[in-house]
Protein backbone atom coordinates (compact mmCIF):
# COMPACT_ATOMS: atom_id res chain seq x y z
CA UNK A 1 0.00 0.00 0.00
CA UNK A 2 2.82 2.63 -1.25
CA UNK A 3 0.10 5.90 -0.39
CA UNK A 4 -0.45 4.35 3.06
CA UNK A 5 1.85 6.60 4.74
CA UNK A 6 -0.82 9.89 3.05
CA UNK A 7 -4.21 9.37 4.07
CA UNK A 8 -6.01 7.85 6.74
CA UNK A 9 -8.65 5.28 6.49
CA UNK A 10 -11.76 4.14 8.52
CA UNK A 11 -14.14 1.74 6.87
CA UNK A 12 -15.71 3.48 3.92
CA UNK A 13 -14.52 6.65 4.70
CA UNK A 14 -11.06 8.41 4.25
CA UNK A 15 -9.55 11.68 5.17
CA UNK A 16 -6.08 13.45 5.39
CA UNK A 17 -4.34 15.21 7.87
CA UNK A 18 -1.78 18.40 6.20
CA UNK A 19 1.07 16.50 7.38
CA UNK A 20 -0.17 13.52 5.20
CA UNK A 21 -0.64 15.70 1.88
CA UNK A 22 2.05 18.15 2.62
CA UNK A 23 4.53 15.49 2.41
CA UNK A 24 2.80 13.69 -0.71
CA UNK A 25 2.97 16.51 -2.54
CA UNK A 26 6.49 17.30 -2.16
CA UNK A 27 8.12 13.40 -1.22
CA UNK A 28 5.78 11.79 -4.24
CA UNK A 29 4.45 14.53 -6.69
CA UNK A 30 7.76 16.96 -6.17
CA UNK A 31 5.15 19.72 -5.57
CA UNK A 32 6.13 22.61 -3.91
CA UNK A 33 3.13 24.77 -4.20
CA UNK A 34 3.31 26.76 -1.13
CA UNK A 35 -1.16 25.86 -1.03
CA UNK A 36 0.23 22.31 0.31
CA UNK A 37 1.93 23.58 2.86
CA UNK A 38 0.97 22.81 6.67
CA UNK A 39 0.63 25.95 7.72
CA UNK A 40 -0.55 27.87 4.87
CA UNK A 41 -4.24 29.33 6.05
CA UNK A 42 -5.53 28.93 2.26
CA UNK A 43 -4.03 25.12 2.47
CA UNK A 44 -5.86 22.15 0.51
CA UNK A 45 -5.14 18.36 -0.33
CA UNK A 46 -3.44 18.03 -3.52
CA UNK A 47 -5.80 16.93 -6.41
CA UNK A 48 -2.87 14.61 -7.38
CA UNK A 49 -3.68 12.76 -4.15
CA UNK A 50 -7.30 12.82 -4.46
CA UNK A 51 -6.63 11.19 -7.87
CA UNK A 52 -4.25 8.42 -6.58
CA UNK A 53 -6.66 7.41 -3.88
CA UNK A 54 -9.53 7.46 -6.04
CA UNK A 55 -7.53 5.07 -8.49
CA UNK A 56 -6.34 2.61 -5.97
CA UNK A 57 -9.76 2.20 -4.54
CA UNK A 58 -11.53 1.86 -7.88
CA UNK A 59 -8.44 0.28 -10.40
CA UNK A 60 -7.71 2.34 -13.81
CA UNK A 61 -9.95 2.09 -16.55
CA UNK A 62 -9.38 2.27 -20.06
CA UNK A 63 -10.79 5.58 -20.71
CA UNK A 64 -11.55 8.28 -17.63
CA UNK A 65 -12.13 11.61 -17.72
CA UNK A 66 -11.36 13.30 -14.23
CA UNK A 67 -13.19 16.98 -13.00
CA UNK A 68 -11.93 18.83 -9.76
CA UNK A 69 -15.06 20.45 -8.77
CA UNK A 70 -14.01 21.68 -5.17
CA UNK A 71 -10.84 22.37 -2.88
CA UNK A 72 -10.64 19.66 0.45
CA UNK A 73 -9.09 20.93 3.63
CA UNK A 74 -7.03 18.79 6.09
CA UNK A 75 -9.59 16.32 8.16
CA UNK A 76 -12.83 16.20 6.01
CA UNK A 77 -14.33 12.53 5.89
CA UNK A 78 -14.54 11.49 2.36
CA UNK A 79 -16.27 8.51 0.72
CA UNK A 80 -16.29 7.27 -3.56
CA UNK A 81 -19.94 7.38 -4.06
CA UNK A 82 -21.56 5.79 -7.43
CA UNK A 83 -23.23 8.70 -9.61
CA UNK A 84 -24.63 6.19 -12.26
CA UNK A 85 -23.05 3.73 -14.33
CA UNK A 86 -19.73 5.13 -15.50
CA UNK A 87 -19.86 8.10 -13.19
CA UNK A 88 -18.42 8.27 -9.44
CA UNK A 89 -17.07 10.50 -7.60
CA UNK A 90 -14.88 11.94 -4.26
CA UNK A 91 -17.59 13.16 -1.43
CA UNK A 92 -18.10 14.37 1.65
CA UNK A 93 -20.61 13.58 3.93
CA UNK A 94 -23.13 16.33 2.74
CA UNK A 95 -22.48 14.54 -0.87
CA UNK A 96 -20.47 17.35 -1.93
CA UNK A 97 -18.01 16.76 -4.60
CA UNK A 98 -14.94 17.11 -5.48
CA UNK A 99 -13.54 15.11 -7.65
CA UNK A 100 -15.55 13.38 -10.80
CA UNK A 101 -14.56 10.42 -12.67
CA UNK A 102 -16.20 8.95 -15.69
CA UNK A 103 -14.74 5.92 -17.05
CA UNK A 104 -15.40 3.67 -19.97
CA UNK A 105 -13.96 0.25 -21.07
CA UNK A 106 -11.71 -2.07 -18.76
CA UNK A 107 -10.83 -1.87 -15.38
CA UNK A 108 -7.47 -3.34 -14.04
CA UNK A 109 -7.60 -3.57 -10.06
CA UNK A 110 -3.25 -4.80 -10.43
CA UNK A 111 -1.78 -3.42 -7.41
CA UNK A 112 1.72 -3.47 -9.35
CA UNK A 113 0.10 -1.30 -12.18
CA UNK A 114 -1.47 1.25 -10.64
CA UNK A 115 1.04 1.69 -8.09
CA UNK A 116 3.56 2.57 -11.20
CA UNK A 117 0.93 4.34 -12.98
CA UNK A 118 -0.01 6.73 -10.54
CA UNK A 119 3.94 7.33 -9.14
CA UNK A 120 5.05 7.68 -12.61
CA UNK A 121 2.24 10.30 -13.47
CA UNK A 122 2.41 12.40 -10.22
CA UNK A 123 5.92 13.16 -10.69
CA UNK A 124 5.28 14.18 -14.29
CA UNK A 125 1.78 16.48 -12.81
CA UNK A 126 4.20 17.83 -10.48
CA UNK A 127 6.74 19.21 -12.35
CA UNK A 128 4.33 21.54 -13.95
CA UNK A 129 6.51 24.42 -12.31
CA UNK A 130 8.92 25.42 -12.67
CA UNK A 131 9.73 23.63 -16.07
CA UNK A 132 6.59 24.05 -18.18
CA UNK A 133 5.11 26.64 -16.68
CA UNK A 134 7.79 28.80 -16.97
CA UNK A 135 8.72 28.99 -20.46
CA UNK A 136 4.89 29.50 -21.73
CA UNK A 137 4.25 32.45 -19.49
CA UNK A 138 7.08 33.83 -20.86
CA UNK A 139 5.70 32.94 -24.74
CA UNK A 140 2.54 34.60 -23.91
CA UNK A 141 4.35 37.18 -22.12
CA UNK A 142 1.92 37.10 -19.22
CA UNK A 143 2.27 35.74 -15.74
CA UNK A 144 0.42 34.92 -12.80
CA UNK A 145 0.62 36.62 -9.31
CA UNK A 146 3.72 35.64 -7.98
CA UNK A 147 3.28 37.10 -4.76
CA UNK A 148 0.02 34.94 -4.09
CA UNK A 149 0.93 32.07 -6.87
CA UNK A 150 -2.51 30.33 -7.59
CA UNK A 151 -2.94 27.75 -10.56
CA UNK A 152 -6.01 25.04 -9.55
CA UNK A 153 -6.50 21.86 -11.54
CA UNK A 154 -9.27 21.83 -13.23
CA UNK A 155 -9.48 18.06 -15.00
CA UNK A 156 -7.30 15.68 -16.46
CA UNK A 157 -8.09 12.71 -19.11
CA UNK A 158 -6.71 10.07 -20.07
CA UNK A 159 -7.04 6.61 -22.37
CA UNK A 160 -5.30 3.52 -22.92
CA UNK A 161 -5.08 1.35 -26.15
CA UNK A 162 -5.73 -1.84 -23.78
CA UNK A 163 -4.36 -2.57 -19.89
CA UNK A 164 -2.23 -5.38 -20.37
CA UNK A 165 0.10 -3.21 -18.48
CA UNK A 166 3.28 -3.08 -16.03
CA UNK A 167 5.49 -0.24 -15.86
CA UNK A 168 3.85 2.67 -18.12
CA UNK A 169 5.94 5.36 -17.74
CA UNK A 170 4.76 9.26 -18.75
CA UNK A 171 6.16 11.28 -21.09
CA UNK A 172 5.60 14.99 -21.57
CA UNK A 173 4.62 15.61 -25.27
CA UNK A 174 3.60 19.34 -25.78
CA UNK A 175 2.20 22.24 -23.42
CA UNK A 176 -0.28 24.97 -24.59
CA UNK A 177 -1.43 28.38 -22.30
CA UNK A 178 -4.46 30.03 -23.28
CA UNK A 179 -5.14 33.30 -22.21
CA UNK A 180 -8.09 35.37 -21.80
CA UNK A 181 -7.94 38.57 -20.09
CA UNK A 182 -6.64 37.50 -16.75
CA UNK A 183 -7.16 34.03 -16.98
CA UNK A 184 -5.69 31.42 -18.83
CA UNK A 185 -5.71 27.74 -19.26
CA UNK A 186 -2.37 25.59 -19.16
CA UNK A 187 -3.08 22.09 -21.24
CA UNK A 188 -0.02 19.45 -20.49
CA UNK A 189 -0.26 16.76 -22.77
CA UNK A 190 1.64 13.65 -22.44
CA UNK A 191 1.90 10.46 -24.01
CA UNK A 192 2.11 6.21 -21.49
CA UNK A 193 5.33 4.59 -23.06
CA UNK A 194 5.76 0.85 -22.60
CA UNK A 195 9.07 -0.99 -23.79
CA UNK A 196 9.44 1.95 -26.28
CA UNK A 197 5.24 1.61 -27.32
CA UNK A 198 2.71 4.18 -27.04
CA UNK A 199 -0.25 2.84 -24.85
CA UNK A 200 -1.73 5.53 -23.80
CA UNK A 201 -2.05 9.17 -24.06
CA UNK A 202 -3.78 12.27 -21.50
CA UNK A 203 -3.85 15.49 -21.25
CA UNK A 204 -4.27 17.94 -18.01
CA UNK A 205 -6.21 20.93 -17.53
CA UNK A 206 -5.14 24.05 -14.91
CA UNK A 207 -6.78 27.30 -14.58
CA UNK A 208 -4.13 29.97 -13.88
CA UNK A 209 -6.28 33.05 -12.82
CA UNK A 210 -5.31 36.81 -11.97
CA UNK A 211 -2.72 37.10 -14.80
CA UNK A 212 -0.16 40.39 -15.01
CA UNK A 213 2.14 41.27 -17.42
CA UNK A 214 5.55 39.67 -17.96
CA UNK A 215 8.01 40.11 -15.92
CA UNK A 216 11.32 38.31 -15.80
CA UNK A 217 12.70 39.77 -12.50
CA UNK A 218 9.38 38.37 -10.74
CA UNK A 219 9.37 35.27 -12.23
CA UNK A 220 13.00 34.89 -11.69
CA UNK A 221 12.05 35.91 -7.94
CA UNK A 222 9.08 33.16 -7.68
CA UNK A 223 11.59 30.03 -9.47
CA UNK A 224 14.35 31.23 -6.49
CA UNK A 225 12.14 30.82 -3.71
CA UNK A 226 10.58 28.07 -4.58
CA UNK A 227 14.21 25.98 -5.08
CA UNK A 228 15.13 27.81 -1.69
CA UNK A 229 12.03 26.05 -0.24
CA UNK A 230 12.54 22.91 -1.71
CA UNK A 231 16.30 22.78 -0.94
CA UNK A 232 14.73 22.82 2.72
CA UNK A 233 11.98 20.57 2.53
CA UNK A 234 14.94 17.83 1.68
CA UNK A 235 17.40 18.81 4.07
CA UNK A 236 14.53 18.58 6.79
CA UNK A 237 13.05 15.22 5.63
CA UNK A 238 16.58 13.72 3.89
CA UNK A 239 14.65 13.76 0.90
CA UNK A 240 16.66 12.61 -2.24
CA UNK A 241 16.74 14.66 -5.30
CA UNK A 242 15.37 13.06 -8.04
Amino acid sequence: MFLAPYYSSNEQQFQFTREQASHFAKKVAGDFNPIHDEDNKRFCVPGDLLFAVLLQKHGICQRMRFTFSGMVNDGIPLHIAQKSEGEIAVVDANEKEYLHMHHEGETSKNSDFIEHLVTSYVKFSGMNFPHIMVPLMKEQQMMINCSRPLVIYESMEVEFSHLNLTHPEVSFSGATFDVDGKRGIVTLNFEFLEEGSIVGRGAKKMVASGLKPYSQEAVDGLVERFNERKAYFREQFSVVAA
